[in-house]
């Protein structure tokens, strides 16, 4: 398969093509829900969503899974040498490290704003140091560089039916809303490497703070408080959510089944924690391998539909707009 995604999308140079199918590999091994909707994506494009996913990987990686005996100094020398290495690279510079030879070749093909990339490693720097968030705004402003501009980076790739400008509100809020859902499903094992990604004033307003949840995740012990305050910040990631709902008809038709796919299943994962009783701090909620197949067999339908559709010729109806004149598409439903 990943030989036919790289034929497709035109790329032919031997370590360009492995430069890939590591990003692949990557994005396969740590990313399962975004790369069973990736599937989903005219082979063409998908090679790109790999490698912009594959080089976060990577990024995130040195931040969370930092080896034995590595230091936070010596984290942020390995962030900083990625960082260089990534902006040579941009630069039409040689680079030797894979993940961002792809990401680079995908930058230059789809014409992806750079300073979204120096956005992103500004996060994962904050990474090393911040470990918690007083408020709701001061979380936001990390993930604005650790998710939404995933969103951004992806809207060139996906293609869009409007300006990019008048999708990329609801494509960043979709980015956050994705890692905002990760956030709430991971507290336990963020918390056990010193972080917490929940606003902290949301967590006091129901009596919670740092020790309560150690408290909690070290005894087995459940408290109300904490359940009600996981309850609550669910709430805060569904209005994200809908935020993010009317991009999706914004999208080119053939992309739209891909992120509506994820769209769903990372909800169900808000699902998944809802009925383990919002016990994060004690298991890993799980979207049922029934609820996933489902989802993306009914993503496959409408992908099979949206190329029918792009592969037909257009026929004027009586009142549709001459070519070339935009029009407000029907809104998707999520």
């Amino acid at each position: 398969m990943t030989a036919r995604e790289l034929d497709a999308a035109g790329i032919t140079d031997p370590l360009l093509r492995d430069a890939y199918a590591r990003c692949r590999r990557l994005n396969a091994r740590h990313g399962k829900t975004y790369f069973l909707a990736t599937r989903l994506l005219p082979a063409e494009r998908r090679p790109a969503v790999h490698a912009l996913y594959g080089f976060a990987r990577r990024a995130d990686d040195l931040v969370d899974e930092p080896g034995a005996g590595r230091s936070t100094a010596d984290c942020a020398r390995a962030l900083d040498a990625l960082r260089s290495c990534l902006e040579e690279a941009l630069r039409g510079g040689e680079t030797t490290e894979p993940v961002v030879r792809a990401v680079a070749h995908t930058a230059a093909v789809y014409r992806i704003d750079h300073r979204h990339f120096a956005d992103f490693m500004a996060s994962m720097r904050s990474d090393l140091t911040v470990t918690d968030y007083p408020t709701y705004e001061d979380l936001r402003r990390y993930v604005h560089g650790s998710a939404a501009v995933m969103g951004l980076e992806m809207l060139p790739v996906l293609g869009t039916v409007v300006p990019q400008e008048e999708a990329a509100p609801h494509a960043a809020a979709l980015g956050v809303a994705f890692q905002l859902t990760n956030f709430l499903r991971d507290v336990g094992e963020d918390l056990d490497r010193g972080r917490i990604y929940l606003p902290a004033d949301l967590l006091a307003a129901h009596g919670v703070d740092r020790a309560l949840l150690r408290w909690s995740r070290d005894t087995g012990h459940r408290d109300p408080r904490i359940t009600a305050a996981m309850a609550a910040a669910a709430d805060l990631v569904r209005g994200v959510y809908r935020e993010a709902a009317p991009g999706l008809a914004l999208l080119d038709p053939v992309s739209r089944p891909c992120i509506r796919t994820a769209f769903v299943l990372y909800q169900a994962i808000l699902d998944a924690v809802r009925d383990d009783g919002y016990a994060v701090l004690h298991r890993r909620s799980v979207v049922s391998r029934r609820r996933r197949a489902a989802t993306a067999l009914g993503g496959l339908a409408r992908v099979t539909a949206a190329r029918i559709a792009a592969r037909r010729p257009a026929v004027p109806r009586p009142g549709t707009p001459h070519p070339g004149v935009p029009h407000r598409p029907q809104e998707e439903t999520p």
